[in-house]
């Protein structure tokens, strides 16, 4: 009870914050719920109409400005959900700037030596005092340790843990209320939204995962050439501070300054893009905030990013989904792409093929006889996401936060040279992948994989057979003779049919032998 009235009247103060910005105006033209859009027809009056001119996604991005660090954040989470909010609200949030007031240099020095233990002065041999960013949730200085290394230091904002814990419960009061109220909402998940939202938050509220997250991509990347991750002071690392190698180097999007410098753009798209297809489809592993300020090009020529509070993960099976459906896309087989979406069980059973394929084909024909620079596969996989609620699609969050760093990262690769489209640069890479993951020969390999696990798991289903049909006919469960005997005679051919399984592994193996 005393959380239901707490949280509503918190929710009462930030409705009244969103009505001002007029960013409720979307609800009140939802008809499964009439009595939410009356309610929100009636707040409207009291809009500030000078935010009017203002799309609403550019509304809801100022409303959550004011409510303060949570709500920015959400904003910037939502940013990665054109599902939910539609693609033109999507964008608008995710310019939203996640700039904040820094907090005092004197507090910062006393939360680093309260963290490190010792006095500043035994730590860092200088401390700059003003930040050089100040975000929702940290920020960062400047510092040269007592070994004399140039380096970065993130310092979480006082009491911030606190101020989110709140903000969090309010989020997922209100998904909570919304599933149980309006059940047509329930295929979006609010409640899995808020709950992916807090365990986001609460990593990035962890600096030593952000930089766990530093040290595993610079560990993916130490043989890359083109791509150079900053390294992590560990002993300068704590859960409310982190301490990252100073990285000195040009914005990627300064492209005036990296002409200058003697850098060919195209060649660092290149490397930009070759770096992005590693994360995505050799490591599974990506760096999901690649915006221009968080990546940088050194003297070298070397792609370096910056901030990972926000990575994402793939596993196997949806790199290859993945992999397949652009493959499908790209050559114009969309029975393909149809029946790969039902296989990995994003589209439900119970759906027509035939019709998935159609929709599949009404987004690919416009791509086909087009130059290859002026297809995004971005937007490609923005359309595919649109007709999710027609086929019922399961939301994917994983790939939806891949969709939205590809549509940074592309518009990054027009920033370089508008006349290459990024994906074109590392196509030799991308074919000796798709050989050595989907072709003939990998087909074979997988099905030698699942032959070894159905053969590792076959002795314990016949043990658990017999185990089962040994209860049954001790007086546990009563059947008829007949039945048992039928069951009897059901393990008794299964034995026998054991033998298929190892004929088909025997088969794999020689065609991985003789490749």
């Amino acid at each position: 009870m005393w959380r239901a009235l707490r949280n509503l009247l918190r929710l009462c103060g930030s409705a009244w914050i969103l009505a001002r910005h007029g960013a409720l105006a979307p609800l009140a033209d939802i008809p499964q719920a009439p009595a939410l859009a009356l309610a929100a027809r009636f707040v409207l009056l009291f809009r500030n109409r000078r935010y009017d001119r203002l799309r609403p996604g550019e509304r809801l991005a100022a409303a959550l400005s004011a409510l303060g660090p949570s709500f920015i954040k959400f904003g910037q989470s939502l940013a990665t959900r054109s599902d939910l909010i539609g693609e033109e609200q999507a964008h608008d949030l995710s310019r939203l700037q996640d700039r904040l007031k820094p907090f005092s240099t004197a507090i910062a020095k006393r939360m680093l030596e309260d963290e490190l233990e010792r006095p500043i002065a035994e730590v860092f041999a200088s401390f700059e005092d003003k930040p050089v960013a100040a975000a929702s949730i940290a920020q960062v200085h400047f510092a040269v340790t007592t070994e004399g290394e140039e380096v970065a230091v993130k310092i979480l904002r006082p009491d911030i843990e606190a101020r989110f814990a709140r903000d969090l419960d309010l989020f997922l009061w209100i998904a909570e209320l919304l599933e149980t109220h309006w059940p047509w909402i329930r295929r979006l998940k609010p409640v899995e939204v808020i709950e992916l939202f807090r365990e986001t938050v609460e990593m990035e509220m962890d600096l030593r995962m952000e930089a766990a997250a530093a040290s595993e991509l610079a560990q993916n990347f130490e043989e890359d050439p083109g791509f150079r991750v900053p390294k992590v002071d560990w002993g300068r690392t704590t859960a409310r501070v982190m301490t990252v190698e100073r990285v000195h180097g040009t914005r990627i999007d300064d492209l005036e300054t990296l002409i200058e410098k003697g850098h060919e753009p195209t060649e660092i798209l290149r490397r930009a893009a070759t770096a992005f297809f590693n994360q995505v489809f050799r490591d599974g592993f990506f760096h999901a905030d690649m915006h221009p300020g968080n990546a940088f090009v050194d003297e070298e020529g070397r792609v370096v990013p910056v901030d990972f509070g926000i990575m994402g993960r793939l596993d196997q099976k949806t790199r290859y989904y993945l992999a397949d459906m652009l493959t499908g896309f790209l050559t114009g087989d969309y029975r393909k792409v149809a029946e790969v979406h039902f296989r990995a069980g994003y589209v439900p059973a119970h759906k027509s093929v035939e019709a998935f394929t159609q929709a599949c084909r009404s987004i690919g024909e416009p791509l086909l006889g087009r130059p290859l620079n002026e297809i995004s596969v971005a937007r490609l996989l923005a359309q595919l996401f649109r007709i999710t609620e027609q086929f019922e699609m399961e939301t994917q969050p994983q790939l939806l936060l891949l969709q939205k760093t590809m549509v940074v990262a592309e518009g990054v690769g027009r920033t370089l040279n508008p006349d290459v489209n990024m994906w074109e640069l590392p196509r030799p890479m991308i074919e000796d992948w798709m050989r050595e993951h989907r072709g003939p020969q990998a087909r074979v390999r997988e099905a030698a994989t699942h032959a070894i696990a159905l053969a590792e798991r076959l002795p314990q289903i016949i043990e658990t057979t017999d185990r089962v049909m040994g209860s049954l006919t001790e007086g546990g469960l009563k059947l008829h003779p007949e039945t048992v005997a039928r069951f009897a005679e059901e393990n008794a051919r299964r034995r026998r049919s054991f033998w298929p399984v190892w004929l088909a592994l025997f088969i794999a193996v020689l065609a991985l032998l003789f490749d």
